[in-house]
């Protein structure tokens, strides 16, 4: 499908590929799933790169982060937006949301998308590049794929041309619909079918979506144009859990059609199967409604035939994640950015709880911040990890992100990123300080962190436990609390201090 836009304010027919030197390219949501991943294979091609965050120190530990431009910017917020744009000759336009009501993320993606054309109109701007969601305009479709195809009109009605990507399942290690699948296959072997998991998809490969991301910019006509993307195999989720069962290594899953499970209760069980919170499950399935298949024309040297298979794509995503090398997760992207940290002054003379512990240890800052970097994951929380296990269950059942999130990396982490149900608020390694940020359901708001410094021959770390509680239920919660903080937090320090000595006799016994 292509529109061929009248309106070609923005000049000469030149290819931007073609030319890539001293080409500026605008890359939004940086510190999400796909931009994080497409900055450096533009980097790459030799493009210039200013990345758009609402909060830049997120990006601080990014292996790219010196090759870029760092604008701080919100969408919703047009008067940032001048600074963002200017000087640049493209944009990709990566800005979504979907947890809230479908009413509230409608609204917040219509208005940045008005706020973002204009913006682009005023700069001058050659080229959007936005990927959308893929379903066909006259079918019924979710309010959440009804509000992706609106976002591409808004864009595509100014005068900046659009080139519009629609993908349906994204295949990648890390990726939303990776572990949607991979965690329902893996963790429930009879899988009760409700009618959705029968829709026919066409999943894509990240690497894939990444190549035409980046092609697409080599189009030197002014005009708006709209591409389905897809890979070569079209196949119902129900297939799509069975090839990966397959290619994991397990049996064969058993499914049980069930057509009273509806999309009403069925995010709820994908809640707590998956790393999915429910607000995020809900609008997923629910674009379930019809098949999202290819209906329209393939970027050129890009038809389904020649992108790699389904099969092929999971046994990339696996092999990522068994290695520990995922770039980036759907987790990455935060909903409230820049929150307040407990030593900003909005908590001036809050109400604040603490629980400080000290441990001594024999071994070095470095390796005692090594074993506070580990903490969470696979690893855990060093002392009595059940119940670490059952509150993330009861955070599951009332709604919250739970543990099934895990980390990205066992021992590297990044600002911002997903650690459990917590967020890394702060880290810097330098100064050997690690500030995680709750996410769990808690009526109020809730921080553990650690810092370590020299102490004699070995160092000391410091661990604070803080939290601000929300009325009288937030007091009652941290009081009923109280009696579990000391075998926890004291326990958690001195088996953290334990680790990094066991680490330390290693490395001078080799």
């Amino acid at each position: 499908m292509i529109r061929v836009s009248q309106r070609r304010r923005h000049g000469a027919a030149t290819p931007l590929i073609g030319r890539v030197a001293g080409v500026k390219v605008l890359v939004t949501g940086a510190t999400g799933y796909i931009g994080g991943r497409l900055v450096p294979r533009l980097l790459g091609h030799g493009f210039e790169v200013r990345c758009m965050s609402r909060d830049p120190d997120q990006l601080t530990l990014d292996p790219w982060r010196d090759q870029v431009e760092v604008v701080e910017a919100d969408a919703l917020n047009p008067a940032s937006l001048g600074e963002a744009l200017d000087g640049c000759d493209a944009a990709y336009y990566l800005i979504h949301t979907m947890e809230g009501s479908p009413k509230r993320f409608t609204e917040r993606d219509r208005s940045a998308a008005q706020n973002f054309r204009d913006a682009a109109d005023r700069a001058g701007l050659r080229r959007i590049v936005f990927l959308g969601g893929l379903g066909i305009d006259d079918e019924d479709l979710s309010e959440h794929l009804a509000s992706r195809h609106e976002v591409g009109r808004i864009l595509a009605s100014g005068d900046t041309p659009v080139v519009e990507l629609r993908a349906a399942v994204i295949i990648g290690s890390g990726s939303l619909s990776f572990e949607m699948i991979r965690h329902l296959t893996e963790v429930i072997p009879v899988i009760m079918r409700p009618r959705w998991v029968g829709t026919r998809c066409q999943p894509i490969a990240v690497r894939n979506v990444l190549e035409i991301l980046v092609a697409v910019l080599d189009d030197p006509d002014p005009v708006d144009r709209i591409y389905d993307i897809g890979g070569p195999d079209i196949l119902t989720y129900a297939e799509m859990m069975q090839i990966y069962a397959d290619v994991a290594g397990l049996k064969k899953r058993v499914i049980v059609p069930l057509p009273i499970f509806s999309a009403r209760l069925s995010p709820l069980l994908v809640g707590l199967a998956t790393p999915l919170p429910v607000g995020v499950a809900r609008p997923l399935i629910e674009s379930l409604r019809h098949d999202v298949v290819v209906s329209e024309g393939s970027p050129p040297g890009f038809s389904p035939a020649s992108l790699l298979t389904y099969r092929e794509s999971l046994e990339r995503a696996l092999a990522r994640v068994s290695h520990s090398e995922v770039e980036t997760r759907w987790s990455d992207a935060v909903s409230t950015p820049a929150a307040a940290l407990p030593g900003d002054p909005v908590w001036s003379g809050a109400a604040m709880n603490g629980d400080r512990r000290v441990a001594t240890s024999s071994a070095s800052e470095d390796d005692l911040f090594w074993a506070v970097t580990r903490i969470g994951g696979d690893v855990g929380y060093y002392t009595m990890n059940w119940t670490w296990i059952l509150r993330g269950w009861f955070d599951r059942l009332i709604g919250g992100v739970g543990l099934r999130r895990g980390r990205r990396h066992p021992e590297e982490l990044r600002p911002g990123e997903a650690l459990d149900f917590f967020r890394v608020a702060a880290i810097d390694p330098e100064q050997h300080r690690l500030l995680l940020r709750a996410e769990m359901k808690v009526p109020g708001e809730a921080w553990l962190g650690w810092t370590t410094e020299p102490a004699g021959n070995g160092s000391r770390l410091i661990q604070v436990a803080q939290f601000a509680p929300r009325g009288l239920a937030g007091r009652l919660y941290w009081w009923s609390l109280l009696p579990f903080h000391a075998p926890i937090f004291s326990r958690m320090a001195q088996r953290i201090a334990r680790a990094a000595e066991r680490r330390d006799a290693i490395s001078a016994g080799s």
